[in-house]
């Protein structure tokens, strides 16, 4: 079975012969067996025909219910189908199973059980009745999880079972299906900070228009270009017409970054400070792609996504939804590093020209504040949300030095903001975008603008 409609098939024959058969036993036919046996056996103490004769009736039964589920030979044929196969943690997908059988006979009682983690629910159990030949059956169940990751649905197990409830025989399909749970996400303001609101305009970053090697100088004159451009210059120096180059404006970058050092943060759960982070990053990334901008993430190990692309940025050569599923698809399964800085993400920021740097930290000692401050040199703007995961853990706990890791990342150009315990994003997104307009309004060091 797949998620794309593909099929298996369960024949109704058991491989494993008739003592396989006769392991399929339930409870009901082991006690008519051993009624069955006891009562032949004080028959023929007793000398009591009747006896015998109930005694064989009932160890027969249960025998006989074996042998026609064992020679029962049709096949049958199952698909699952995922709606959706991703979905937000809190949220419900849909799984569907069909059933068809394939075979000439009809089916007698059957019972559908799938295979599916504790997180998603309980497991679920169908009872079909008798499906005739050619005939399909359709049944539908929800998975639910709180927590993030990827969890595997199947197989797909099939139990026939007699009329009289005496025998059942299991049939289990192959396939496996994937469920995706990616972190919730907020839908945030669209502020503007000293530039324009969109990832286009006026201070952005351009580059020229990809038409080949040709565009880098002025190139020949081409049926249908327009007059006005035509380069004079040029064409004297040439002997021939040719025409300015024309401009495209580049997406502008935005540079996602993501703490996951486990030392940074404390206690565990849905609402953990951890998880705020995951959840505020890819918040951030799919607004970031919905107003234009081309997106990357990057983690404290060094880790880009996506890893191919204009210079690792998503969204300038791919479609923003697929752009967003791979980087979705990232934050579903990241996990705790086992690192203690910030170094190899450090290094992964040429100076200059990455654009927006919107950064997730945990706790930060002097040093990595230190080194968290020298990246505001290696981009335009930079916004931190900085996590003191102790106020997180403790109710009421007082914040310890992150006032003075805040002061030291706003005095290297940060618009930096502590995060209380379960603050909305899209109330500190809208913070920061006042913090960043007046200390543009209020200095000339800051141009770059972001939304």
């Amino acid at each position: 079975m797949s998620s794309a409609g593909g099929s298996s098939a369960a024949e109704g024959k058991d491989t494993g012969g008739v003592r396989a058969a006769l392991g399929g036993l339930t409870t009901r036919g082991r006690s008519f067996l051993a009624a069955g046996v006891a009562a032949a056996v004080c028959a023929y103490v007793l000398g009591q025909g009747d006896l015998l004769r109930v005694g064989l009736l009932l160890a027969v039964l249960p025998l006989a219910c074996v042998a026609v589920l064992y020679r029962t030979r049709y096949r049958v044929a199952g698909s699952r189908r995922l709606t959706p196969s991703r979905v937000p943690s809190g949220s419900e997908a849909r799984v569907h199973l069909r059933m068809d059988n394939v075979s000439r006979l009809p089916t007698g009682l059957l019972m559908l059980q799938d295979h599916v983690p504790y997180v998603l629910g309980p497991r679920p159990r169908f009872v079909l009745d008798r499906v005739e030949a050619g005939g399909r059956r359709e049944v539908s169940y929800r998975v639910r999880s709180d927590l993030r990751g990827r969890y595997p649905l199947g197989p797909l197990q099939l139990r026939l079972s007699d009329p009289f409830g005496m025998c059942e025989l299991t049939r289990s399909f192959s396939a496996y299906d994937t469920l995706t749970v990616v972190p919730r996400t907020e839908a945030l303001p669209a502020v503007r900070l000293a530039g324009e609101a969109s990832g286009y305009g006026d201070g952005r970053q351009r580059s020229l228009a990809l038409a080949g090697d040709d565009d880098i100088i002025p190139r020949t004159y081409r049926h249908g270009d327009d007059l006005r451009r035509v380069h004079w210059r040029s064409t004297a120096r040439y002997g021939e017409l040719m025409v300015r180059r024309e401009e495209q404006p580049q997406r502008a970058r935005c540079t996602v970054l993501l703490d996951t050092r486990r030392i940074a943060y404390q206690g565990g759960g849905p609402d953990s400070a951890f998880e705020w982070a995951v959840s505020g990053a890819a918040s951030a990334l799919v607004h970031m792609l919905e107003r234009g901008f081309a997106v990357r993430l990057l983690t404290d190990t060094g880790s880009s996504v996506p890893s191919e692309g204009a210079d690792g940025f998503a969204g300038s050569t791919q479609e923003s939804a697929d752009s967003a599923g791979l980087m979705m698809d990232t934050l579903a399964v990241v996990d705790h590093s086992d690192g203690a800085g910030l170094s190899r993400s450090f290094d992964l920021l040429r100076g200059g020209n990455e654009g927006l740097l919107v950064a997730f930290f945990g706790d930060l000692d002097e040093e990595q504040a230190a080194l968290a401050a020298r990246m505001r040199q290696r981009s335009g703007a930079a916004v931190a949300f900085v996590l003191d995961s102790g106020t997180w853990v403790t109710s009421g706990a007082v914040a310890g030095t992150v006032d003075d890791r805040l002061t030291l990342l706003r005095e290297a150009g940060w618009t930096a903001l502590s995060v209380p315990p379960g603050a909305p994003l899209s109330d500190l997104w809208q913070q920061a975008g006042r913090e960043r307009s007046e200390s543009s309004s209020g200095t000339n060091g800051f141009s770059g603008g972001w939304s």
